[in-house]
């Protein structure tokens, strides 16, 4: 009998198309916020407390900020869960480190927002 042509059967929780775009469009994401940081450093002034204060003093950079937090905790959360599933085989252990690893995701946006709009 000929395995030529057989189906192939697919195991797995069948995330990949949808990984693949959040990665990819959370990548844009922060590579837009990459360009308009570097836009506003480049403005004529002196480089100091004040400048960077004042790049984040206005509400479209503060959410643009907020934005990106999102993207790369996404980003990161998408990488961190692959690389558990792919690599660590015991279920508790993945499960244990998934959960850190979203806990700690959590804890570092919420800090950052936390910085961001100084509550």
């Amino acid at each position: 009998m000929s395995t030529f042509g057989s189906k192939r059967i697919v195991t797995g929780a069948h995330y990949g198309l949808r990984d693949w775009l959040v990665q990819r469009i959370t990548a844009v994401l922060m590579a837009l916020f990459t360009v308009a940081l570097l836009v506003q450093f480049l403005m004529p002034g002196a480089l100091g407390y004040e400048h960077w204060a004042g790049i984040f003093a206005s509400q479209w950079m503060k959410t643009l900020t907020f934005v990106l937090i999102v993207s790369l905790a996404w980003h990161a959360w998408v990488g961190m869960r692959d690389i558990w599933m792919d690599y660590v085989q015991p279920v508790g252990v993945r499960l244990a480190l998934q959960v850190f690893t979203l806990v700690w995701l959590v804890g570092c946006a919420g800090w950052a927002i936390q910085v961001l709009w100084r509550l």
